[in-house]
């Protein structure tokens, strides 16, 4: 059962709950850590800006996690229905939003606010089940922010159970197979824009029926895949693993997808690191994800493979600090030029952005 704010039985605390996903500074505050390998170049391929009701995150305060002492050089926002346009064609609305990311691209850009190059990329949203029709907005989106615009984000995710699917109206079943959607889909190859895909583990097999239907379009997979720890997955979650497996190792022999390694702060991973007294450690973090992480880096290498933070909504899990350095502590066993990759390098090509975010600080 869940209450009016979204919680189940299980949840002791707001920290997260959907689709508030409610920051907790104070409990953050309880947590520091030492920054660890501080001059890593990191390029944070995934994370959001609003101004909502219960939360503000905005670029002050994306710039005060950019500065919590990792070497982040570059972001790609990543759409989450914020700034949409109020007048006109209902069809142009989220082109608001690329305008509003296209603004703090270019605002960061000036280095008034310090080396960092703030959505350097940006990934808006169009409504695919347009269908042809969509390319008309597609080619406003990229018109309007020309240097910055990569791509689309068109929202899947959707479980029958409501605990999983907890943000209602955002995605609907079989969208990923619908006609209109794929007529819509198929405009983004020709205009040179990849598709970010974000569903439930149970949804990947539709995900790679859309990938082999499209094998010339850039699929970028969100949040390690959607795997799900939550609902009827609580009880089964070796099973849940082990199906989640076998896709995203499909989703991998397929040459034209990334993964993001990140996500697995929602409550949607079933972890309970929101309900205890004491914010996770970075030690805790990468135990618990790294049998996800490591199954995806082992399926995609590392230069299909790249960290995320999907701020501010993991916020609710850690702060940036102790995210980076879980992250870095997954990565602690590869290469130097895998690391490289997983925090810089694949978001550099993927997102097609200035090779000069991955260098080292002469």
């Amino acid at each position: 059962m869940r209450d009016g704010f979204g919680m189940s039985a299980l949840t002791t605390t707001r920290r997260g709950v959907p689709p508030q996903h409610w920051v907790d500074d104070a409990w953050l505050a309880l947590r520091t850590e030492v920054v660890l390998e501080p001059t890593r170049p990191i390029v944070d391929p995934h994370h959001h800006l609003w101004q909502r009701p219960h939360s503000t995150y905005l670029l002050p305060q994306l710039l005060e996690d950019l500065g919590a002492g990792h070497d982040v050089r570059g972001t790609v926002f990543v759409e989450c229905t914020s700034m949409y346009r109020a007048e006109g064609d209902p069809r142009f609305a989220p082109l608001g939003e690329v305008e509003f990311a296209n603004g703090v691209a270019a605002a960061s850009a000036s280095g008034y606010y310090g080396p960092v190059r703030a959505c350097a990329g940006i990934v808006g949203t169009v409504d695919l089940l347009q269908g042809a029709s969509a390319r008309e907005v597609l080619e406003a989106c990229r018109s309007h922010a020309p240097e910055r615009f990569r791509g689309i984000r068109h929202r899947s995710a959707w479980d029958a159970d409501h605990e999983v699917h907890a943000i209602p109206g955002k995605a609907t079943p079989g969208l990923l197979r619908d006609e209109r959607f794929r007529a819509g889909f198929a405009q983004l190859a020709p205009l040179g824009l990849s598709f970010d895909a974000w569903c439930f583990h149970p949804q990947l097999p539709e995900l790679i029926e859309l990938v082999d239907a499209f094998p010339d379009t850039r699929v970028i997979v969100n949040h390690v895949g959607g795997l799900a720890g939550v609902g009827p997955y609580r009880a089964r979650r070796d099973e849940a693993f082990a199906q989640w497996k076998v896709a995203m190792q499909a989703l991998a022999r397929r040459p034209n997808v990334f993964v993001k390694l990140g996500g697995m702060g929602m409550r949607l991973s079933g972890f309970d690191f929101f309900d205890r007294d004491l914010p996770p450690t970075s030690e805790e973090l990468a135990q618990a994800w790294r049998p996800a992480v490591e199954t995806c880096i082992e399926a995609f290498g590392a230069r299909r493979a790249m960290f995320e933070s999907n701020f501010p909504v993991d916020k609710a899990c850690c702060s940036y600090r102790v995210l980076w350095n879980a992250f870095k502590r997954l990565a602690a066993s590869c290469s130097e030029d895998e690391k490289a990759q997983l925090f810089a390098g694949t978001a550099i090509r993927a997102y097609r952005l200035p090779e000069a975010l991955g260098r080292p600080a002469a």
